[in-house]
This record gives C-alpha cells, structure tokens and sequence, in this order.
C-alpha cells in the first residue's frame, strides 16, 4: 500500500516537525513525507526543504483556496494551520496514494505503524480518541473527560484514511467543513477540526476507533496508561508497544500536566528528556520564537485576535478589503484606525 504521510505547521514548529518526520524516516523510509507549511521563512533563515527530513514541502498557498489573503486573515495560527489540513487530505486522494496519514508536528514515532496499514485495508477512516478507559479521579475527569467533551471525542492529532470509498469521502466533507468553519469558538460548538469530527462514527461507513493504548499517548490519557520499559528496552503502554507519543504543549504547562498524571510513572519522564533534547538539536537560532510570517499587517504592526474575528463576521468588510494585510488610505487596518472598535 502506498502511504502519504503529512503534518502542518509553521516556521516556529519546524524543530518539532525534523523530529516528527526523522522518527518517520527512520521507521518507514519507504513513505512520502510531506510538510505543509502556511508560512513564509522569516530574515535570515536559509530554508533548504532538499536538506530536510521530508520529501517535498506543499505552501498553504498553492493549494487553490480562493481568496487565500482574505481567507487567511480570518484564523489565528492554530486555527489556520488546523484548517489547511483539508484541502490537502482532499487533494491528495487523487495524489496516487493509497493511504493518507496525518500526523501533528508535535508527534514522534517509537514504533512502526503498520497494523494501521492493515486496519486500512478493511476500514476507510481511522480516528484516534482522547479517552480510551474512563477516569474515576475527579481531577481527571475535570481535566480530561470535560475537556474531550469541550474540544472533541477524537484527537485530531492523528487522522488516516483511504483515498478511496468513504475515505474519499470523508476527505471531501472535511475539506468543505474546515474551508468555512475551522476556528476556536466553543460557545458555537467549534474547536477547530476536532469537534467536526465528533460526528463521523454517524455520518460514514468503514470508520474504525482505535483504542490500542500504544497509539497517541499524551498529557490527557496519562492518567489510565502506564508506561514500562522492558530488559531488552522496548517500552510498552499498558503492555501495547508505544507506537507514538503527542508532545502536546511543550514547556511548563505541558511539564506540569504531565508530572501530574505520570506520578511515579518514571519512563515517561525519560521520554520527555529525549524529546526535549531532540528538539533542541533540531532547533534553528535564526528562527524566533512563536514566528508566525502572517501574524502582523504589511507595516509590521501586529493583528490582534478581535481584528480576525471582526473581518470573518462581515462580509462587507471581505468584499471591501480583499487583502486584509495591506496598508494604506484605503485599507481594512485604516478602516479600524479610523471607524473600528
């Protein structure tokens, strides 16, 4: 079977995203890695994708979304990066592959991923759940069970499909769901692609849960899986071989969370030192911190959340200003200097 593998991210996540796709590499040389970037490199970094651990690199902006500045400006970074990740699922149907993997830039292997080939080969979409054994604890259940409920059953970290059948279609509802309505707005039922996703057990044939604990282990599940490392250094998940792990918020919040439901689960402490150190390795100087190319209007000046959120909600203003980043007499960033709130 023929698997394209792709992730989507921006220049700030690259160093995450060289571990994500060595670990690929290393486990399956025979896949096409992908890299979809929305953005652009930022001074002073010379971005060479022959000299990355991917094939190819696929920019947000050639995947033919129409009015892709008016389009863009509507989303923060994660609700933009969350929200190419359709049209490309989509688009690479007709790609030639027969399977069609994602996986976030956060993620690393530590085993092959081959029974999820074969789950393929009778299944057309797999899906991976936040939870797969209940908490009892009020605490977890506090900060995991309410919080899957909130954000969505299934962690869209991960996603595989077919590029046929229902995975065809699957892919082609998820591209027209997240074109119009990928954002992180919970009083309206969205969490970017995820709460979407709640539905497909209901609305396609062929979908396959699956709750092997080996598969997307993070902070949110700690709480019901044990990690162990055996004599001959294989590590297990509640005795399932670890196929991959989600670092989900690296740095303190994630440090925290995770001290708090590994406990005395000690593996897991070592494999957050060797993430840690793996991304520092892959870790580039000449790219700031939290860059993000299309965070900030064409002067430079930076765009706040309730500009994007102001320009979605009136159509007016799209119709007005096609180019919302563009500055000038007659521009959207004018507009709000002199009649926005």
């Amino acid at each position: 079977m023929k698997v394209l593998c792709y992730s989507s991210f921006t220049f700030s996540y690259l160093n995450r995203a060289r571990v994500l796709f060595q670990t690929l590499r290393r486990f399956h040389p025979d896949w096409e890695l992908v890299a979809l970037i929305t953005d652009e490199p930022p001074e002073g970094f010379a971005f060479d994708p022959a000299a990355e651990p991917f094939d190819r690199v696929v920019w947000a902006q050639d995947l033919g979304i129409p009015d892709f500045a008016s389009w863009l400006f509507k989303h923060d970074v994660v609700e933009v990066c969350t929200a190419v990740k359709g049209p490309f699922i989509h688009q690479a149907c007709a790609s030639g592959a027969d399977a069609v993997i994602y996986l976030d830039p956060d993620t690393a292997l530590f085993g092959r991923l081959d029974p999820l080939v074969e789950l393929l080969r009778d299944h057309d979409i797999l899906l991976t759940p936040h939870l797969i054994d209940p908490n009892d604890d009020p605490a977890a259940i506090a900060d995991n069970d309410l919080s899957a409920s909130r954000t969505g059953i299934f962690n869209l970290g991960f996603v595989a499909i077919r590029t046929t059948g229902e995975g065809a279609r699957f892919a082609k509802w998820w591209n027209d769901r997240l074109l119009s309505y990928c954002y992180d707005d919970m009083p309206n039922g969205l969490f970017v692609d995820q709460r979407w996703c709640d539905h497909v057990p209901a609305l396609f044939d062929k979908v396959k849960v699956v709750r092997d604990p080996g598969y997307n282990v993070a902070s949110w599940n700690l709480s019901t899986r044990t990690v162990a490392v055996g004599k001959d250094g294989a590590i297990t998940v509640n005795g399932s071989p670890l196929r991959f792990w989600h670092f989900t918020k690296l740095g303190p919040l994630g440090d925290v969370m995770t001290k708090k439901y590994a406990g005395q689960n000690f593996p897991v402490y070592e494999i957050w030192a060797w993430y840690k150190r793996q991304v520092a390795a892959a870790t580039d100087e000449a790219i700031p911190q939290r860059y993000w190319a299309y965070d900030r209007f064409a002067d430079g000046e930076p765009i706040e959340k309730a500009q994007r959120v102001l320009y979605r909600q009136r159509a007016d203003l799209q119709a007005a200003y096609p180019d919302p980043f563009a500055v000038g007499s007659y521009s959207y960033k004018t507009w709000l200097e002199n009649e926005g709130a």
